[in-house]
């Protein structure tokens, strides 16, 4: 059935990324522009009090302990040691053993796209409404049963699931503050320091949805750009795919679920293939035009504003008096209720942000008074510095956010979901935290060399205290009003955007003809008549934050309260060398093995500690979720390959399990040798040459050969590990020549000998 589907859906795919590609290019010339034309004239708002941390999370572990894994391929629970990299990729290893001697690990996901769930009956939920029409009977067994009652699962709309659990509503509630923390990183995939390549993406991200009558929020603009096409096509090709494919699936209610859950992930990867292939050819076009564009912008740039502004004074004389009454009828009225909506849970969680801060300090201080000086300072600041990035610390802060509703509003304005305006206020806390932190320890850092003795060093750490949470009031006010400014935005300018559309956007083609032929890389009719627009409803959301910030209701700051300099030398410091309190300060002067440091690195910011006790899966895991196993096995020989076309079901005898579960195990974890581990990566844009267990495979069946050019790892037990590049988002995948194959429903041994890709 896909076979025969592959070349359709190739060519579906192909007319999606071509139109997308034209409005990259034209949107590609207009962010240029814009970028150049700010470099010359400058417009920077209010200068930030506190210090920004260049390389934030550098060679560190935000998170690592033991949670089971579902794998679909054998049907079977199997316990992971999970670590999370400073780049949020979930990385899982055979267990903490295979870890430490660096072997490969088993599966790394990137998260962008997911959502976390901790219920079975939310996942069979979001499972049946995938597919209409299918849906188990009662009394039937469900797609996926737990052996415990505390699950952990990854849902996509497109691509594969996956199943955790653990065993205790504790450990749970943490892993799921680590899934949420990884799955709100990776969303935001698009790098904010491109000036050009990301304004020019969104904006054409935008301009196509709009062209097919879609305005509104968007939940699925999560992870890099291929991603984010990938979902645009998908979001086309799924409704064709589930009529061309849904009535011909057999077998039971849940055979069928897991049968299209497979299908809708090779589809998904079969077009993240020619996504990155097309959109990439697409790039470098627009980056070899770029120097002869930049030219000619620093050349003209008095002319191409001259005739930017006769366009839109041309455009406003048309447009402005529709939209000011549509404005006035059906937007203002709502300005003071949306911002309300938005400003309470913002607000509260931010004033978290600072009360955490403030208690991880205060307890510090008071600790350094009670157990000693200099020492103890050195233990509790190399915490501290990671503060920001601790996702249990931070849930009470991003936990404000949930009470977020635009109730009635949300129809109103077409907003599908407020997930978009929680995340971008969540990382705005992390951002604020993280600042408030370094800037605290920068000062504390300059200050060390004059302190004398512990009464010292506790009186300088309340000072500094104070000093900061001075800056981080500043701060905070200022991110916040912006954030509210352009949430307000981005609700209203879709709608009213769609309310017009229909007496303006016909007759936008007229003002084409005021556009000089030199200039139309550059201005774009399009672009002009939205900002129109904006001006439009701009003045009315500028006055209600403003409103906002006089009441001081939400300790907001008023525009006029603005501070320059104030602390002039503070920048400076902020542009020397990271701080390492361990290796400054740690006494130690012989270096510390590589080893060490990995282990050490993980102990910083890890969550669940080794040292609370031994669970029942910590040890002899493989014996455990097998129960009956006599002794401790040798390393497996490869298992009898599975049916690539055999649907994944749940493990049989789940009661058995539960009990296995439960039970405590005293033996030695087994050490599964290198040739006996799976890999599974997902799709990256920067793929490592230096990394050899990364290869770039084709959508894997059992024991399938790595593509050309691809390096096997040696099963040589010193061969660097693995480290995931900093956009955690897996590997390219391609199919030689770029002929479209047929994608298969993934299918690996559990030896490992299959080379499975994953997002």
């Amino acid at each position: 059935c896909l076979t025969r589907l592959c070349s359709p859906l190739a060519e579906k795919t192909g007319k999606v990324l071509g139109e997308f590609c034209r409005c990259y290019r034209e949107q590609y010339g207009v962010a240029l522009f814009n970028s150049v034309r700010y470099e010359i004239e400058g417009n920077g708002g209010p200068q930030a009090q506190l210090l920004h941390r260049k390389v934030p999370l550098e060679d560190h572990v935000i998170y690592s302990g033991n949670i089971f894994q579902y794998i679909e391929e054998n049907k079977k629970w199997r316990n992971r040691f999970c670590v999370v990299p400073h780049n949020y990729g979930l990385v899982l290893y055979e267990n903490k053993l295979a870890y430490e001697r660096e072997l490969p690990p088993r599966v790394l996901i990137n998260s962008a796209g997911y959502k976390v769930l901790t219920s079975v009956d939310q996942y069979l939920e979001l499972v049946n409404s995938s597919l209409p029409g299918v849906t188990p009977k009662s009394g039937h067994s469900p797609i996926l049963k737990c052996p415990t009652d505390f699950p952990l699962i990854l849902w996509h709309p497109y691509a594969r699931h996956y199943y955790f659990c653990v065993m205790t509503g504790k450990e749970q509630e943490k892993w799921r503050a680590v899934f949420q923390d990884c799955v709100r990183h990776c969303n935001n995939g698009i790098s904010e320091d491109s000036k050009v390549e990301a304004p020019a993406f969104t904006d054409a991200i935008r301009m196509y949805r709009q062209s097919k009558e879609q305005y509104g929020t968007w939940d699925m603009l999560c992870g890099n750009e291929t991603q984010v096409l990938s979902n645009l096509v998908m979001e086309e090709l799924l409704p064709e795919l589930r009529t061309a494919i849904g009535p011909r699936l057999k077998g039971k209610a849940q055979e069928r679920q897991r049968t299209w859950i497979q299908i809708s992930d090779a589809v998904y990867r079969m077009v993240y293939e020619q996504t990155k292939a097309q959109y990439d050819a697409a790039m470098a076009k627009c980056e070899q035009e770029r120097p002869q564009m930049e030219s000619t912008i620093r050349t003209d740039m008095d002319q191409i504003i001259t005739s930017k502004e006769h366009l839109a004074s041309k455009i406003r004389a048309f447009v402005l008096p529709k939209a000011e009454i549509c404005v006035r009828n059906h937007v203002q009225p709502y300005i003071s209720s949306i911002l309300e909506a938005l400003m309470t849970p913002t607000s509260q969680g931010f004033a978290e942000v600072r009360e955490v801060f403030f208690k991880e300090v205060t307890d510090m201080n008071m600790n350094i008074v009670n157990e000693g000086g200099l020492e103890k300072l050195v233990e509790y600041m190399e915490k501290l510095s990671h503060l920001a990035f601790h996702p249990v610390k931070m849930q009470s802060c991003y936990e404000k956010m949930d009470q977020l509703k635009l109730e009635g509003l949300q129809q109103r304005f077409d907003v599908s979901s407020t997930s978009v305006f929680k995340q971008r206020a969540q990382i705005h806390m992390r951002q604020q935290m993280d600042d408030a932190v370094y800037t605290f320890e920068t000062l504390l850092h300059q200050e060390l060399g004059k302190l004398q003795g512990k009464d010292d060093l506790c009186k300088s750490i309340q000072r500094i205290l104070e000093r900061v949470l001075k800056k981080y009031d500043y701060d905070s006010s200022t991110v916040r009003k912006k954030f509210f400014r352009e949430a307000l935005l981005q609700i209203t300018i879709p709608f009213l955007l769609k309310k017009l559309a229909p007496t303006c956007k016909g007759e936008l083609t007229k003002f084409q003809e005021l556009i000089f032929e030199d200039f139309a890389s550059f201005i774009l009719v399009e672009n002009t008549y939205e900002e129109v627009v904006l001006q439009s409803v701009m003045k009315d959301i500028m006055q209600a934050v403003k409103e906002a910030a006089v009441q001081r209701k939400h300790n907001l700051y008023r525009d006029s309260m603005v501070l320059h300099n104030s602390d002039p030398n503070l920048h400076l410091l902020g542009e020397g060398i990271p701080i390492d309190w361990g290796e400054e300060y740690s006494g130690q002067p012989e270096a510390e093995s590589a080893a060490d440091k990995r282990r050490r690195a993980k102990q910083v910011v890890s969550v669940i500690q080794d040292d609370e006790g031994v669970l029942p899966y910590e040890v002899g895991a493989e014996e455990l979720l097998q129960p009956g196993s006599p002794e401790p096995r040798e390393p497996k020989e490869p298992e009898e390959e599975l049916d690539p076309g055999a649907p994944p079901s749940s493990p049989d005898g789940v009661e058995v399990i539960r009990e296995a579960l439960a039970k405590e195990s005293l033996g030695e974890a087994d050490v599964p040798s290198r040739a006996s581990v799976q890999h599974t990566t997902p799709p990256s844009p920067k793929p490592r040459a230096d990394v050899p267990s990364e290869a770039a495979v084709p959508h894997a069946t059992p024991a399938a050969s790595p593509a050309p050019g691809a390096e096997t790892p040696s099963p040589s037990a010193g061969t660097a590990c693995h480290q995931p590049s900093d956009k955690e988002t897996g590997e390219e995948v391609a199919s030689p020549g770029g002929q479209c194959s047929p994608p298969q429903p993934t299918s690996t041994t559990e030896s490992g000998e299959g080379v499975q890709t994953e997002f």
